[in-house]
């Protein structure tokens, strides 16, 4: 099946930078979230992140009202009937995806494939409550989406060789690396992300050192891009304790345990960036 329109479930930052690339990659892009605020906002991040490439070169203006031009937001889950491949980006919780991926299977077209966004939780689980678990494929994109170009390719129990194929092709189409692996908690991403992100927790926890320490440790010690406390805040906080139980209970070793300040943090709506205080204020 030719690939021309893609169906994005989802409107936040994840959902709105995969229709984004998809957009700007000249498919066709069927946005589709609840709520109609989630998907104005989805749209207008999108409008201001184009702008940014326009600023930078990366893309002209036109090019820019072509790829807003090819973006449908949809409310109402049945438009996603005309895409011919489907992309979950909602929370990062196992029974809310899987409760959207039932509801979808039933509308969708036979021999559409149906991937999740998701960073930690199983798509074998997932795919095994739809009618079609060979093309249920994981598709992990990072954050931000139109800037990072890895996309971590998950295989379930049951997908397919086709289904992995047409995948790593469309990742290729959006300009994204894609790379294969298989169905474990936390996937190769966030298994040696986050206990890192942790121990940096408990770093500050027990009073090793200073956030601002910890940070300047890995960046100039360890030439990170950003500190882990940074980049925690960044995912949000909430996501990193989400993960942190994917891999303690899946994998059931002490290790993965989430660190006391994490769950305290996300206790007091200390999230990160998106609530404005995390380990730094915004």
């Amino acid at each position: 099946m030719e690939i021309k329109t893609v169906g994005v479930i989802g409107g936040g930052t994840m959902g709105n930078g995969i229709a984004h690339v998809a957009a700007r990659s000249g498919l066709k892009v069927i946005l589709h979230d609840i709520a109609q605020q989630q998907l104005d906002n989805a749209v207008a991040t999108i409008s201001r992140n184009l702008d940014r490439e326009v600023a930078k070169n990366k893309i002209t203006a036109d090019d820019k009202s072509a790829a807003l031009a090819r973006i449908l937001a949809a409310p109402k889950s049945a438009a996603l009937a005309e895409a011919d491949f489907i992309i979950e980006a909602v929370i990062e919780d196992a029974e809310v995806k899987s409760k959207v991926f039932q509801n979808i299977d039933g509308i969708a077209r036979p021999g559409v494939i149906l991937a999740s966004n998701t960073s930690s939780i199983s798509i074998t689980k997932i795919a095994s409550r739809t009618k079609r678990p060979d093309k249920v494929i994981g598709m992990h994109f990072m954050n931000p989406v139109p800037v990072m170009t890895l996309v971590e390719v998950v295989r379930g129990l049951a997908t397919s060789d086709q289904t992995y194929a047409t995948t790593k092709q469309l990742a290729e189409s959006l300009g994204k690396t894609p790379v294969e692996v298989n169905d474990y908690p936390g996937f190769v991403s966030n298994r040696v992300l986050m206990p890192m992100i942790n121990e940096a927790i408990y770093c500050v926890m027990e009073g090793v050192g200073t956030a601002e320490a910890v940070d300047s440790v890995m960046k100039l010690g360890m030439n990170h891009p950003m500190g882990p406390l940074t980049l925690a805040d960044l995912i949000g906080l909430d996501v990193c304790l989400d993960i942190m139980e994917v891999l303690h209970n899946g994998l059931g070793d002490s290790k993965y345990r989430p660190c006391p300040l994490l769950r305290k943090m996300v206790d007091a709506g200390h999230l990160g960036r998106k609530s404005g205080r995390g380990f730094y204020q915004y």
